[in-house]
């Protein structure tokens, strides 16, 4: 018993238990900067509770693209500057909405500066992650991206979209895969995507 107690002493006196700490918003800035292309499943938690799972594919700067799984079956892309959602069970044409007006534009600027004046309003640490919370600085009223990023290494896990009418979207990402071959037209916002 003494050395299942001592064992576990040891692992929580280990320098990974006690070396984790706040990430600068420097680190934060190169890490995005440094991703082309990502995918990763996601679990969505919408702002009236419900929850939904897909993947999520990335081309940065400015492509992302959310494909949800049934009995959704949504598409959510962006690219070209715009944001084209898709929801098949509305019978309606996709919305489009101009990138530059959600919060997601920040983190797919072809240069992410989280250090740029008031951009960043929150900057903090739980013990084991560290929450940005950024908004445009010249229009705070597009809402505001809470990102939650692990270190060592350095990698985005989730993030929560306020919007500007008070709503409130979480992404949790599984696993991040960088470095993956993307067509382009998986990011086509000039039609109706196809899955």
């Amino acid at each position: 018993m003494k050395q299942i107690a001592y064992a576990i002493a040891l692992t929580l006196c280990s320098p990974a238990a006690w070396a984790a700490e706040k990430l600068s918003l420097n680190e934060v800035s190169q890490y995005l900067n440094g991703i082309s292309t990502a995918t990763a499943p996601f679990s969505q938690i919408n702002d009236d509770g419900s929850l939904s799972t897909g993947k999520l594919y990335m081309h940065r700067p400015g492509r992302m693209r959310f494909e949800y799984a049934p009995p959704n079956k949504g598409v959510v892309v962006a690219g070209a500057g715009a944001v084209l959602i898709q929801d098949p069970k509305s019978n309606q044409p996709p919305e489009t909405y101009p990138l530059k007006r959600t919060p997601l534009s920040l983190i797919l600027a072809r240069n992410v500066d989280l250090g740029r004046a008031n951009m960043v309003v929150g900057h903090s640490f739980d013990g084991t992650s560290t929450i940005i919370r950024a908004q445009d600085p010249k229009n705070p009223e597009y809402g505001s991206i809470e990102m939650m990023f692990t270190g060592d290494p350095v990698e985005l896990r989730k993030w929560v979209i306020h919007d500007g009418s008070g709503g409130r979207t979480t992404v949790i990402l599984g696993g991040l895969k960088t470095g993956v071959k993307l067509p382009s037209k998986l990011f086509n916002t000039s039609s109706a995507p196809s899955r």
